[in-house]
């Protein structure tokens, strides 16, 4: 069974078949689907992505989240555990996107903390790993933010849908940083 994550400003809940319409208006906010250096749903495959997440989950690799607002209730983006493996007590966080409304706000910092928190408390992980884009300055300033060290560049790591060769950055928090990483977001989170 998939858990609510619930923080103070977001609440990260089970993707659902359900949430066709919140996680197409949440990419609406600023289009994303038409960004080249992630893959964020659009109308013409949020099927397959919703598909393919609860196809993960149902294998037990994959624990797809919709991120709301505690606010308003709003579905402002998605979240997922993914590539879990259980036997070596690792996975990875990604699969991440926030409406343009939500970005360089609390929600991503929060929603990192919670996953993180899961993963290192509950799941008992000793690695969480992620993996962005070369190209996305942005993406790797957040990850950094958060507290991951970088590992290095996996070259030709996936085809983009426009079928550039992505190399990927990739990081990491491994169990006996997360004392440490864990303090530091929270710091930056405030009262909690």
């Amino acid at each position: 069974m998939q858990p609510t994550l619930t923080g103070t400003t977001v609440e990260l809940r089970p993707l659902e078949r359900d949430h066709v319409q919140a996680l197409l208006d949440a990419a609406a906010d600023g289009r994303l689907w038409n960004l080249k250096l992630t893959v964020v749903p659009g109308p013409d495959t949020i099927e397959g992505y919703i598909d393919t997440a609860l196809a993960g989950r149902d294998a037990g690799t994959v624990m797809p989240f919709v991120i709301v607002r505690r606010d308003t209730g709003m579905v402002i983006g998605s979240t997922r555990f993914w590539k879990i493996d259980r036997a070596n007590r690792k996975l990875e966080i990604g699969h991440t996107w926030l409406g343009e409304s939500a970005q360089r706000s609390a929600a991503n910092t929060e929603a990192k903390y919670l996953l993180l928190r899961h993963a290192f408390e509950t799941m008992q992980c000793v690695r969480v790993q992620f993996t962005t884009d070369e190209l996305n300055d942005n993406s790797r300033a957040a990850i950094l933010r958060i507290g991951a060290k970088q590992e290095g560049v996996v070259r030709h790591e996936r085809i983009m849908p426009d079928g550039r060769k992505r190399n990927s950055v990739r990081f990491s928090i491994v169990d006996d940083e997360w004392a440490h990483v864990k303090a530091m977001l929270e710091t930056k989170l405030g009262p909690r």
